[in-house]
């Protein structure tokens, strides 16, 4: 790979990175909130997950000669304090965090397509497409729950935000 083409590769590993670990806090986070015994688990298993995750990235940047990101997107620290009003409001309800948990998914997925469409190396373009299903399938997880917790309680189901939604149908 050329300079170039490796200083981006790093860059969009440690985009994911960053996703990756901003997803980790994320659940983290919702699992001390959640009600639902059940939930708690889910959202801490999510946590691990993502945590993997971005230990995996790690050492494929570190592969490119890259510093892996240490920290998270800033986007992400207003939006778990933005959890913590909305679930204090709610008073903890599970919803209100499903709700926000599948947010956070919605932007984890497109980021995890942005850099499907990059070009990475084969070994990292693997990882990040065995990721990226998993991203996928957590966010589904995510938004079946939500929309049973909606249905239970009497509210819409939420549409899927339009600009990702055509991108992940199937």
């Amino acid at each position: 790979m050329t300079d170039n083409t490796n200083d981006k590769a790093i860059s969009v590993l440690n985009g994911l990175i960053e996703t990756c670990k901003d997803g980790a806090k994320g659940f983290a986070s919702a699992s001390e909130k959640a009600d639902s015994p059940e939930l708690k688990s889910l959202f801490h298993k999510y946590s691990a997950q993502r945590e993997s995750f971005a230990a995996d990235l790690d050492g494929h940047v570190m592969s490119l000669r890259g510093k892996p990101s240490e920290t998270g997107h800033v986007a992400a620290v207003v939006h778990r304090g933005w959890i913590d009003i909305k679930t204090a409001f709610a008073g903890n309800d599970d919803k209100a965090l499903l709700n926000e948990c599948e947010r956070g998914e919605d932007y984890a997925k497109k980021a995890y397509m942005d850099a499907l469409t990059e070009n990475l190396p084969s070994e990292s373009q693997a990882v990040v497409q065995r990721q990226s299903i998993e991203i996928k399938a957590a966010h589904d997880k995510v938004r079946d729950l939500r929309n049973e917790a909606n249905a239970l309680a009497g509210s819409p189901s939420i549409p899927e935000d339009s600009e990702t939604s055509a991108v992940y149908r199937n």
